[in-house]
């Protein structure tokens, strides 16, 4: 086959892909802040004490975040066969998803807008 073509160029790039386990929730109706906010507190942490973070953390975020966590430790365990033990959170970022605009009526006829922000958040494991 030809160098540049398609099905060699597929080839290459699934031979690098990452195999740590992993989930992501796209279009959380959380902004980016608010779930960095969360994120950053459990990021590098070992799964167990970042699952205890997330259960008594009062944003609203990390009850997201918390079903996420354990998503992909479920991930890790059935799919990659890996112990809950040794997981940590190797990786947890959230990027910026699609913004709902809304109107909110004001004085003397004139409309504010509201944007209400998403987010992608994702959150990748890995073994000690």
């Amino acid at each position: 086959m030809a160098k540049g073509h398609r099905s060699q160029i597929k080839r290459e790039r699934n031979a690098n892909k990452d195999t740590r386990p992993s989930a992501k929730l796209s279009y959380a109706r959380v902004s980016v802040q608010k779930a960095c906010f969360v994120l950053d507190a459990i990021r590098g942490k070992d799964v167990n004490s970042a699952l205890a973070i997330l259960t008594y953390n009062p944003r609203y975020a990390s009850s997201i975040i918390k079903k996420l966590l354990e998503s992909a430790i479920a991930n890790a365990e059935n799919n990659n066969g890996m112990n809950k033990d040794n997981l940590y959170v190797a990786e947890c970022f959230a990027n910026k998803g699609p913004t709902m605009k809304r109107v909110q009526p004001r004085a003397q006829g004139r409309a504010y807008r509201i944007e209400k922000r998403m987010s992608h958040i994702t959150v990748v494991l890995d073994e000690r």
